[in-house]
């Protein structure tokens, strides 16, 4: 088994960036959700309320953050901030304090994303000294944090899961999804489909450890194309991964399972890097 795919999402919600190579963090890979759009109360924005977002392309550079809009001249955020204003944002059932990047990039998100009535959008950044916690109730007794994914550090995605998912779809009458709908971290290939449902961990030999600890319950946001945002076909792939039940004894659609970091801070980790995974009990 082998890494296929690296994939990092800088602003939760905007489009990702694929690489050949990352490092390993204790909030996941190395700027993966560092930056979250919120709205005037400071409560989190994302595809599922503004799909427009979606059209909003991310790059990294060396001393900055980019974001391209077709509509727009880019937007770029210096990597080291000076002076950043803290405030409250909130994300699901959790408030925690961020850095507002300022009005020029509430502005530029303001104007490409629309919906002024309902008040200015702002691009916020995690506090590099602060810490959010993962939910223990699926933990080990190990602890974890990360920044701004709903929940987790990682998420881990299986190459034949998806093909078996396409094969159901394309068995309907409907277009195969790409990968990029499920916007995972890490892309794996080289055992059955849904083998990782039964995966402890996965293990590479440059020390990297990671846990995969609960699966991942998908929302509307896989139903829309990740570039327009539009959905193609309501309601799918949502409806063929229940009918294909991917997490038996759980309700819902699921697809992937969300990881933390055990071992290997700091390390990389590299498309076509040989894995081994260890199995539940």
């Amino acid at each position: 088994m082998h890494i296929s795919q690296l994939n990092i999402y800088p602003v939760k919600s905007l489009r990702g960036i694929t690489l050949e190579e990352a490092t390993l963090t204790e909030r996941g890979l190395a700027f993966d959700r560092h930056w979250m759009v919120v709205d005037a109360r400071g409560r989190f924005v994302t595809q599922r309320e503004r799909p427009t977002m979606a059209r909003v392309a991310v790059r990294l550079e060396e001393d900055r953050l980019v974001l391209e809009h077709p509509d727009a001249a880019p937007l770029s955020i210096p990597l080291r901030p000076r002076g950043l204003s803290r405030l409250a944002v909130s994300l699901w059932n959790d408030t925690c304090e961020a850095l507002d990047e300022g009005a020029e990039a509430a502005d530029w998100l303001t104007a490409v994303l629309g919906g002024v009535e309902r008040g200015r959008l702002h691009l916020v950044r995690f506090p590099e000294e602060r810490r959010r916690a993962v939910e223990a109730d699926y933990l080990r007794g190990e602890t974890a944090h990360t920044a701004f994914p709903d929940g987790y550090p990682l998420l881990v995605a299986h190459q034949a899961s998806l093909d078996r998912l396409n094969h159901r779809l394309v068995a309907k009458g409907l277009e195969r999804v790409p990968m990029s709908r499920f916007r995972p971290n890490l892309v794996v290939e080289g055992e059955a489909p849904f083998a990782e449902v039964e995966w402890d961990a996965l293990s590479l030999v440059s020390g990297v450890r990671l846990g995969l600890r609960k699966p991942c319950k998908r929302c509307k946001i896989i139903t829309q194309d990740p570039h327009t945002g539009e959905a193609p076909v309501p309601k799918e792939p949502l409806k063929t991964l229940v009918e294909m039940d991917t997490q038996p004894g759980w309700q819902g659609a699921f697809f992937g399972q969300n990881a933390i970091p055990l071992d290997g801070i700091g390390q990389a980790l590299r498309v076509g890097e040989p894995l081994t995974a260890t199995f539940n009990d």
